[in-house]
């Protein structure tokens, strides 16, 4: 599965996106952090590592809620 995983103080929120195995933990040990999302700045930065995500999605992983959501928002253009 692909879904978030909590880093960061509290009250600071800072996510990685994560390849893990569906029964583990949200924090627990994961395959592979194929990118981050911080909530805090205006607007929310997002990193994506677009091919990793891929890889593993035709492999068979399920993405969560979130991260789909989060895959759905366009890439920023190049400046």
């Amino acid at each position: 599965m692909i879904r978030l995983a909590r880093v960061g103080a509290r009250k600071q929120p800072h996510y990685r996106i994560v390849v893990i195995e569906k029964d583990r933990a949200r924090n627990g040990r994961s395959v592979e952090v194929v990118g981050t999302y911080n909530p805090r700045t205006n607007p929310a930065s997002v990193e994506l590592k677009r091919d990793r995500i891929d890889y593993w999605t035709s492999k068979g992983a399920q993405l969560s809620d979130r991260v789909g959501k989060l895959l759905a928002t366009p890439a920023p253009a190049a400046a």
